[in-house]
């Protein structure tokens, strides 16, 4: 290649470098425009904890036309209610006179857990010793046991479940208080009982006797899931069919009158 060549190649790169520098930004396509991000709206914040009562009784069981008795002097009151509602006699045969209000709350805010303590009942021990039928796999609760409960029983079948209802608005504040002083600042009574009500009704109807066992001392339930059961349910268990399925029936009827909605 002759120098004359040579020279005349590099005049036109320089020529093509020259163009390239000017031109090009104005000769190419026009640049896309990049699509911009578009960022993710931010999670919503998590749904905050349902606040105060989820079972809100009446106004009137806040607002009282008369001042009631503060929790430790309000036994008359109590017995004078609890009697219009089953009569003397059966309040003197039944219940505890002393310190109902905190027996009421304490029995009921324990009846889901495994044990509660007797010595805080409202109502009086049934008579008698609990009665067990068989030996070794025929080992279960004697039919007669249930007769032990049916005075209980009747009492509370013939309430008036609206009288009752009546009632317990009418001194919830006594119950809400003596729930509080039991270790439940923020808490409220009303929620409790409809979920101790909850867990009574989830008692099973369990078909023929119902078997036990005595591993040690005390009788146990043959079922590991009836011995698991809350001591409310086994309450029920011990009373028999017949009487646990009144108890349960006037528990639907009390949730009807006190609870927001149905499970």
């Amino acid at each position: 290649m002759t120098p004359l060549r040579i020279a005349v190649i590099v005049v036109i790169l320089a020529i093509a470098a020259f163009a390239a520098y000017y031109f090009w930004p104005f000769t190419q396509p026009p640049a896309i425009p990049a699509t911009p991000r578009v960022e993710a709206p931010p999670a919503p914040p998590p749904a905050a904890a349902p606040q105060g009562p989820q079972n809100p009784l009446p106004p009137s069981a806040e607002t009282q036309p008369q001042p009631l008795p503060t929790v430790k002097e309000s036994d008359p009151a109590m017995r004078d209610a609890i009697s219009g509602l089953i009569g003397k006699d059966a309040f003197a045969r039944y219940f505890v006179p002393e310190g109902i209000v905190h027996r009421i709350v304490a029995t009921i805010d324990n009846l889901p857990r495994k044990s509660y303590a007797a010595r805080l009942n409202p109502v009086k021990t049934p008579g008698g010793l609990f009665q067990a039928t068989g030996k070794d796999e025929t080992l279960a609760i004697a039919p007669a046991n249930a007769r032990r409960y049916e005075p209980y029983v009747r009492v509370l079948d013939a309430i008036d479940t609206g009288k009752l209802v009546s009632v317990y608005v009418h001194f919830y504040p006594l119950f809400q208080q003596a729930y509080v002083d039991l270790g439940y600042p923020n808490g409220y009574f009303n929620d409790r009982l409809v979920e101790v009500i909850d867990n009574l009704l989830a008692t099973p109807d369990v078909q023929g006797p119902v078997k036990l066992v005595v591993p040690h001392v005390l009788y146990e339930y043959a079922d590991p899931d009836l011995q698991q059961r809350s001591a409310g349910q086994k309450l029920l268990l011990r009373m028999g069919r017949e009487n646990a399925a009144k108890v349960k029936a006037k528990l639907r009827e009390i949730r009807d009158r006190v609870a927001k909605a149905h499970p």
